[in-house]
């Protein structure tokens, strides 16, 4: 396995910044919290015990992805290990990158009323020019983190 150390930093920063704005939220941040739009907007202004510690949870397993590009900074000597690791991460990068293609799909559709979300238009904008990319962004980094 042969590891792209410029992708596995970017992508081991992309995951403290993901991270750290759950962990935001959870303190009752609210910056950027309107752009996500919806139930989960209104849910923030008026946080539930249940909401927060979601919140927690949530940026608590977006630091499992920074654990995972930690790993790959080590030289393992069974290989059983590095095919582990080049297999998980390039199912996370698939996964993280197939979830912001697949939102962004979704609301690209609802900005043209083929889909019915409730979101308003500042989300939506919000969401199709950073959120969205954001996730594939990320997805990228981890895909390209490792290669055969």
């Amino acid at each position: 396995m042969k590891k792209n150390y410029w992708m596995i930093g970017i992508g081991m920063v992309w995951t403290v910044i993901f991270a750290a704005m759950n962990f935001y939220w959870a303190i009752g941040g609210l910056i950027g919290a309107r752009s996500l739009g919806g139930s989960i907007y209104e849910m923030a202004m008026n946080p539930s015990r249940s909401f927060v510690v979601i919140l927690w949870l949530t940026g608590a397993i977006k630091l499992l992805g920074f654990l995972l590009l930690s790993l790959l900074l080590i030289q393992w000597k069974k290989p059983i290990l590095n095919n582990t690791l080049f297999y998980v991460t390039k199912f996370i990068g698939v996964l993280l990158f197939l979830y912001g293609f697949l939102n962004f799909t979704t609301i690209t559709l609802s900005l043209f009323h083929i889909l019915d979300f409730d979101l308003e238009l500042y989300a939506v904008l919000w969401r199709l020019l950073f959120w969205e990319p954001f996730w594939m962004a990320g997805g990228v980094f981890y895909f390209f983190s490792v290669k055969s």
